[in-house]
């Protein structure tokens, strides 16, 4: 089960060896003017890196335009990690007309010196499908260390099979090792598939619909699936009165343990979420206001979040507030309850 649909006449924080929990590969939602990728794209000469990824296009019967590469914000720290994760999971996830299948895949991957036995572990990028363009919403770090790390590819994917076009996504935590100095992908855990429950709770059916919440495929999966708990809902629901909240990360596509630690992660138990766009500002772009991130942080905790985690170390009673290389460009918010 893909979760792919059919668009009619068109279109945290975990120890290195961990597996992530179950999640989605989900049909994507309708499109808003908050939705973080809307459809592939042509780049346009004016257009800035920021706009090429979130810009919306009509798709044509059975053809994908071009989606402009992922590139790292000037904020990102070890930038060339990120852009080793990324550049796989596009290459695996991504084919013209006449390419597809795992054989063309593993070129793809082999051109990118990476292993081409990765494929094995990414089926759900595969698919089917005759052409495939694939959009990175965000590329987090689920954990990182001087020598491994974890990040988590965030996407939407589309697919043309005749002249039939699918809309879908996950999110892959791609691990990576560092050997003599050069950095390598050692495993890919795409987000696995969920039911949705038939009938979504009245605080789940809200966040659903609520188009201040930016849901990528994966996290929207995760609210349909009835496997967050009230408390992460009801807070993104009081979050959106007063921010566009961009999430990245909510349970599925997450590493289990605190990158580093045998301690559990808050998130494969659906108790907590990860933001890396606030009212339209990426966390990790060095050009968003402190004020913004700060204030979202203390409204974040106001939210009865026990453990916030971002860019900043604030003040707060009992450790509330931490800070770390990991959560520069998100904001963390766990919950007990």
């Amino acid at each position: 089960m893909l979760g792919f649909g059919l668009v009619a006449g068109a279109a945290g924080c975990s120890r290195p060896g961990d597996r992530p929990s179950p999640g989605s590969l989900a049909t994507a939602p309708p499109l808003s003017p908050s939705t973080a990728i809307a459809a592939p794209v042509s780049a346009s000469p004016s257009a800035t890196p920021a706009t090429q990824r979130t810009g919306a296009s009509t798709l044509s019967p059975g053809s994908l335009s071009r989606v402009p590469p992922w590139q790292p914000n000037p904020g990102d720290i070890k930038p060339q990690v990120k852009l080793r994760a990324v550049r796989l999971v596009e290459a695996i996830g991504s084919w013209p007309a006449g390419s597809a299948g795992s054989d063309a895949a593993a070129r793809r991957v082999a051109a990118l010196g990476e292993n081409p036995a990765l494929i094995r572990q990414a089926a759900r990028l595969l698919g089917s499908g005759d052409q495939a363009e694939l959009a990175v919403i965000d590329a987090q770090y689920g954990g990182l260390l001087p020598d491994a790390a974890s990040v988590l590819v965030v996407c939407r994917q589309w697919r043309t099979l005749g002249r039939a076009t699918s809309s879908g996504g996950t999110t892959v935590d791609v691990r990576l090792r560092r050997v003599a100095g050069r950095w390598q992908v050692t495993a890919l855990h795409p987000a696995e598939s969920g039911r949705p429950e038939p009938r979504p709770s009245p605080v789940a059916a809200t966040v659903l619909a609520d188009h201040r919440i930016d849901l990528p495929p994966a996290s929207r999966a995760d609210v349909e699936s009835g496997q967050v708990h009230h408390s992460v809902l009801a807070a993104l629901s009081h979050l959106a009165m007063t921010y566009r909240v961009g999430v990245s990360v909510i349970r599925s596509g997450h590493p289990i343990h605190v990158f580093g630690t045998h301690r559990l992660s808050d998130h494969p138990r659906g108790r907590a979420f990860d933001t890396w766009r606030i009212d339209g500002h990426a966390v990790v772009d060095p050009a968003t206001s402190k004020r913004l991130i700060t204030g979202y942080m203390h409204a974040v905790a106001e939210a009865d979040s026990y453990n916030v985690g971002g860019p900043y170390l604030l003040a707060g009673a009992g450790n509330q507030y931490f800070s770390d290389a990991t959560h520069h460009d998100h904001v963390h918010a766990g919950f007990r309850v």
